[in-house]
């Protein structure tokens, strides 16, 4: 038999021909083989073992807050009361600290130099009380307006101011501030101004055909209902104020048809008097909804 040689891992192991010495020489490279293999498992496993251990310490080295601790989040026992801010819808926040306040921009009242002679839609509007947006300047004017008492005063919004300050005032509301201590006749004079000056009248898109045939409450709040969005809330807000007036008529002496007559702010229309019984009616209304109400 010819002799048989393996080759393993760099070891030769060689048996001589025939008999038991060939048989014994293939047990004994079987032997080494088999011890070999022991080695190699060995080695293997320890180098495998090393490997996880050094990679467990990099993670740990590498991401120490992947450490997961159980802890239980109690009150917060260190509170300080800072500031206590309002918030007003004419005069947006008060009580703001002043490291906050440059983080609001202040918005001009208008886009062109002046609040007078422009149209409702170049303005920056607020939301009144009815739900309407209304340019900003007149629900400041209202606000002043109702905090001085203009509501009381004899012959608000019919009587002409006495003194020369207007156009201070004009110049003050151009930049969106409504002075303190301003007659309240003469604040009522720039409202009527403001809706006189419009570069359109706020009725003027109504037909003064259909104005002349609206006779009753209802086809007067039919009529209405064909304004555009914009001088709609304008109508909405103007007779939402001059119900407040006719609301203070004991003091004022002002009744739904002597505030009515100042309609013409309101409108171009030749027809001024069948503009002032529509409004009449449209006052009338407002206030008997709001007794409904009560």
């Amino acid at each position: 038999m010819t002799g048989l040689v393996m080759v393993t891992k760099g070891y030769v192991c060689g048996g001589g021909s025939g008999g038991k010495g060939g048989a014994k020489g293939v047990k004994t490279c079987e032997e080494e083989q088999q011890n070999q293999i022991s080695v190699l498992a060995l080695l293997l496993a320890a180098l495998r073992k090393s490997m996880v251990s050094c990679r467990v310490d990099r993670q740990d080295d590498v991401m120490p807050s992947t450490t997961v601790h159980h802890m239980e989040i109690g009150c917060p026992n260190n509170v300080r009361h800072v500031t206590h801010v309002t918030f007003d819808r004419f005069n947006g926040f008060w009580g703001l600290p002043v490291e906050f306040q440059v983080e609001i921009p202040s918005r001009v009242p208008s886009a062109s130099a002046s609040v007078f002679g422009v149209s409702a839609e170049s303005m920056q509007c607020s939301f009144g009380s009815n739900g309407n947006s209304v340019p900003t300047i007149l629900l400041l004017m209202q606000e002043r307006l109702y905090s001085q008492g203009g509501l009381k005063a004899e012959g608000v919004f019919r009587i002409n101011p006495e003194n020369d300050q207007e156009e201070h005032v004009r110049d003050q509301l151009n930049k969106g501030i409504v002075p303190n201590n301003i007659d309240v006749h003469c604040l009522a004079g720039l409202i009527k101004a403001w809706f006189r000056e419009l570069p359109s009248g706020v009725l003027d898109g109504l037909s003064p055909e259909k104005v002349l045939k609206c006779n009753t409450e209802e086809e007067s709040v039919d009529l209405v209902k064909q304004l555009k969005p914009t001088e709609d809330a304008l109508l909405d807000w103007a007779v939402g104020l001059m119900a407040d007036v006719v609301e203070e008529e004991e003091s004022n002496k002002m009744n739904a048809r002597n505030i009515a007559m100042m309609s013409d702010p309101l409108t171009a229309l030749m027809h001024a008097v069948q503009v002032m019984n529509l409004l009449e009616t449209l006052i009338i209304k407002t206030l008997r909804k709001r007794e409904e109400t009560v």
